[in-house]
């Protein structure tokens, strides 16, 4: 207990430092902006903003891309309540209730509480993270290469498979990431490989090209033609006087709060989980749990907070396994690695005892954007609500230019122009086709640890491949995700027999 308390005075520092602060402010600013536009979510919010940290510490990197990934989760709530429009997947069951207490002239309630449900959910869980993530990287310490290589399987076959859609088409994404992530130098021999005669990528694919593509200029030919956006919101429905909630407000919310953290920090945990899924989850517990489910739809406000203080509990839970083990639950967790590994940390459980002022930096930076959050969402509400009015046309172009200079900018390179608009076209055909881009970005990023483990695993056991199941950890890590794929699949199966039952009903 001791060890936290001096871990967390050191991380206070870490984090109150002036460039941190600053680099926090503006992470869950433009994070709450990204969470209130519809349609752009955390992962094209990090990725636009991914070639600024490469001018800063690793620690204020972290910092403010954290800040853009929670600050998403509590903006996203702004436009499902007062537009039907959830800026974030994750925010996407807050219209359920939200919206419904907006028509009823209750929009500035909801609005205060899911604040309040925000800040509670993501309290929860960076006690959860200062508790458990030291401990799960001293286990993580006594891995060995083939023990970390299971892990890293395990993780691409969970991030792939739980998520909806084809686990088929999730781990085929993986694989496809696996390739990319093999171009360029052999990192033993120093030899080409894949390159075909491209010296521009001798160094690999860059990250940032890649990741840009995929999710920002791919979201921008999505929506081209996308016409004037209007709202008939009033502002008297977000004016202070009507932000304050009532007695039975507060009663009725205080218990939602704590389950919803709590669901929400469990599935944060889990690699491939995430918010979304942590929100739908803490929302049918709370419709199943209530005395009266029939007034949820209809502007209950536990179906408000209880969705709220989870997806938040569940996007900073998600850090545990990414910091304590290095395998990112998500797209968005694969983007932070990225950055690490950009700046030459190599992310795994080495990270939070060779690195303490980063991870205790990072973790007290957390309750830091918080109350910023909480200080700068209620003031600024007429402010997001006003951007929603922008047009598309307006909105996109300006992406699209900002994507190309964040590009060209990390290495003064044309061709990584051209690379991001590749890798976006790339992109909007797999979103076309219902491909996942996120699992490919997972393989991308952890093919290279995946790799070196790999090869290491082989040399010491003299190259037989036996030694991932006579090892016991590494044995049930893969047995894992044996089970995992099957569960996936199992689980499909039911879901397309069911679409073709009611399919057949309905001729």
């Amino acid at each position: 207990m001791l060890d936290i308390f001096s871990n967390a005075a050191l991380g206070l520092q870490v984090a109150l430092a002036p460039e941190n602060l600053l680099f926090c402010f503006i992470g869950v600013v433009l994070g709450t902006l990204v969470g209130t536009l519809p349609g752009i979510g955390a992962l094209a919010g990090v990725s636009l903003l991914l070639p600024v940290t490469f001018y800063v510490e690793p620690t204020t990197a972290l910092v403010m891309l954290a800040g853009i990934y929670y600050g998403v989760t509590y903006g996203g709530s702004t436009a499902a309540i007062l537009l039907n429009l959830p800026g974030s997947s994750a925010a996407a069951v807050t219209c359920l209730d939200g919206y419904p207490m907006g028509q009823n002239g209750r929009a500035g309630i909801a609005l205060f509480m899911t604040t309040i449900a925000s800040f509670v959910g993501g309290t929860f869980a960076i006690i959860l993270l200062m508790i458990f993530t030291p401990v799960l990287a001293r286990i993580g310490l006594s891995f060995g290469p083939a023990e970390y290589a299971s892990l890293v399987v395990l993780g691409l076959i969970s991030a792939s498979t739980i998520s909806s859609g084809s686990p088929v088409r999730g781990i085929a994404m993986v694989v496809l990431g696996l390739l990319i992530g093999t171009v360029g130098s052999d990192f033993e021999t120093g030899r080409l490989r894949f390159t075909f005669g491209f010296l521009q990528v001798a160094d690999g694919i860059s990250f940032v090209a890649i990741a840009m593509g995929l999710f920002g200029v791919s979201e921008v030919i999505n929506n081209i033609g996308a016409g004037a956006r209007t709202t008939s919101v009033s502002k008297d429905e977000y004016s202070w006087r009507k932000l304050y909630p009532k007695r039975e407000d507060w009663q009725a919310s205080w218990g939602p709060m704590g389950r919803g953290s709590f669901l929400g920090a469990a599935f944060g945990i889990l690699p491939g989980t995430g918010a979304s899924i942590a929100s739908f989850i803490a929302y049918a517990f709370e419709k199943r749990w209530s005395k009266s489910p029939e007034r949820f739809g209809r502007g209950a406000i536990e179906g408000v907070v209880a969705p709220e203080s989870a997806n938040n509990a569940a996007a900073q839970a998600g850090f545990i396994p990414t910091l304590s083990l290095g395998i990112p639950g998500d797209a968005v967790m694969a983007l932070m690695l990225g950055a690490l590994i950009i700046h030459g940390i190599t992310p795994g459980p080495q990270v939070v005892t060779s690195h303490p002022e980063l991870f205790w930096g990072l973790i007290m930076s957390f309750w830091i954007g918080n109350i910023f959050l909480v200080i700068l969402h209620l003031p600024l509400i007429g402010v997001w609500v006003r951007i929603l009015l922008v047009p598309y046309k307006y909105l996109y172009p300006s992406m699209l230019f900002f994507i190309c200079i964040g590009v060209y900018s990390v290495s003064n390179s044309t061709f990584d122009v051209l690379l991001v608009l590749i890798f976006g076209v790339i992109g909007y055909a797999m979103l076309k086709l219902d491909l996942p881009a996120a699992p490919l970005l997972l393989g991308v990023v952890l093919s290279s640890i995946l790799e070196n483990n790999l090869r290491r695993a082989m040399l010491i056991s003299g190259g037989d491949p036996l030694t991932f199941i006579e090892r016991p950890i590494s044995a049930g890590f893969l047995v894992a995700a044996l089970v995992v794929v099957g569960l996936s699949l199992r689980s499909f199966g039911r879901k397309r027999r069911a679409v073709k039952k009611l399919s057949v009903e309905c001729q």
